[in-house]
């Protein structure tokens, strides 16, 4: 029999990684619930056409696909052959598949906003925390399996719903400790106006998914990609003036208004981006990046990029961007939508290695009672305590004092109760101090 294992790219969580995960997830959720949002939960799978197309070539390809049943049986072999060769040739076949995991919360929360529209009060502001699956190359900081904390605004145009997202990733990167991230900010009006420049909005697609590669290749790499796309050296020398405007976020505005700031969606982005930057509340990191791109093919506004800590090598921590038409891809039209996600577990690695979590978080249960055999008062009296919320266990038999001692360490319980003779004793094992009291100050007692 070979040994158990997980699918490359998965991973199990202990109770200490997953008391740390949901103090991420909620201390996400209490700043997405103050600013009103609501929650939603969709399917793990969509039907693949509600998938496909929407990412961009480059995403399409880590769509997980999931196998219809019954292709094991003679009478379809025929049917899965001929799908399996649509499939390698890059087409869909819904004989052979018509099903695939989320890879994102985005396009599943546009399909629920189309299917539910004439019911939803609008805007519609809701918040997400659900896994997405990907078949990407697992390495650091880069999962196959991996949650996302989305939160969108279906039906409004209002550029305070961007600002409103600035404040919100400060707040939740402040709670957490993460000193130091920067929140990057572009807007794909202006990459559409550049596009232009060089010829033709048919050219936004092969300059976004080029410039979103700058960070890992390089910019000669990205010349050398755009000119293997057939863009002429003429064409190269503009992007390349774009993407090496610099200075301070007023100078970039500047910068990129005399590039092209004569382009209709180039003045309207660069308006809308000097309108956030002008709301931002003082000391948040909000900084005006040309360079970011977001290759995927919904946005149409203003866009996000949250990066983790210099120190820390890992890039991004979350996204997002205003996608005005998203619904239109399921046949309504007019519902404007922005939204932003928080990698979760690439912030869970980030403060694992700033060491931010809080030093009590692995703390589950609060008081440990010594099992000396007779249990029946002692079950009792824990009983009372759990009524207070305090969280309390009787070690499972009567063994060795020493070896129950040793379990509440491992366990990291703070406090151990010993009952005998008709008095309590109270040993906080952190410090070693033992305290004689009676039953009733044992339930006023702060366990902290």
């Amino acid at each position: 029999m070979s040994k158990p294992s997980l699918p490359q790219g998965t991973r199990d969580f202990g109770p200490e990684t997953v008391r740390k995960r949901n103090y991420i997830l909620d201390t996400i959720k209490n700043v997405f619930e103050l600013y009103g949002f609501q929650p939603l939960e969709t399917p793990a799978m969509e039907n693949l056409e509600t998938l496909m197309g929407k990412y961009g070539d480059e995403g399409d390809k880590l769509i997980f696909k999931i196998l219809n049943n019954g292709l094991n049986d003679p009478k379809n072999l025929e049917k899965a052959k001929i799908g399996f060769d649509n499939i390698l040739s890059g087409k869909s076949d819904r004989n052979f598949t018509e099903r695939a995991l989320r890879y994102d919360l985005t396009i599943p929360f546009a399909r629920y906003v189309a299917m539910n529209h004439s019911l939803l009060n609008f805007p519609f502001k809701r918040y997400q925390v659900q896994p997405v699956w990907r078949a990407d190359r697992p390495q650091k900081g880069r999962y196959r399996e991996f949650w996302q904390c989305d939160a969108d605004v279906a039906g409004s145009t209002s550029l305070m719903n961007e600002v409103e997202f600035v404040h919100i990733y400060d707040a939740v990167f402040t709670k957490l400790g993460l000193k130091g991230y920067e929140l990057r900010i572009n807007s794909r009006m202006v990459l559409a106006a550049l596009a232009e420049k060089c010829g033709g909005t048919a050219l936004l697609t092969d300059i976004t998914v080029a410039i979103d590669k700058l960070d890992k290749i390089g910019l000669d790499k990205v010349t050398e990609e755009l000119s293997g796309k057939g863009l002429t050296p003429e064409q190269i020398i503009i992007i390349e003036k774009y993407l090496t405007i610099e200075g301070d976020n007023a100078s970039k505005i500047e910068g990129a208004r005399k590039l092209v700031g004569d382009i209709d969606q180039g003045a309207k982005g660069l308006s809308a981006l000097q309108f956030i930057l002008s709301k931002t509340g003082p000391g948040i990191p909000l900084h005006l990046d040309f360079t970011l791109a977001r290759g995927l093919n919904y946005y149409t506004g203003t866009i996000f990029e949250a990066k983790a800590p210099a120190e820390i090598k890992m890039g991004s921590i979350g996204g997002g961007g205003r996608y005005d038409d998203l619904t239109g891809l399921f046949g309504v039209k007019d519902v404007p939508g922005t939204g932003i996600s928080f990698g979760v577990d690439r912030i869970y690695d980030v403060m694992e290695e700033l060491n931010v979590f809080p030093n009590d978080i692995n703390v589950s249960t609060q008081v440990m009672f010594l099992n000396a055999g007779d249990d029946n008062d002692v079950f009792r009296l824990m009983q009372l305590l759990r009524r207070e919320g305090i969280r309390s266990e009787l070690f499972h038999e009567n063994q060795k004092i020493d070896r129950q001692y040793k379990y509440a360490e491992k366990k990291s319980i703070p406090f151990v109760v010993s009952m005998g003779n008709g008095s309590i004793q109270v040993k906080d094992i952190r410090t070693g101090i033992v305290t004689v009291m009676s039953e009733q100050e044992l339930l006023n007692m702060r366990f902290v």
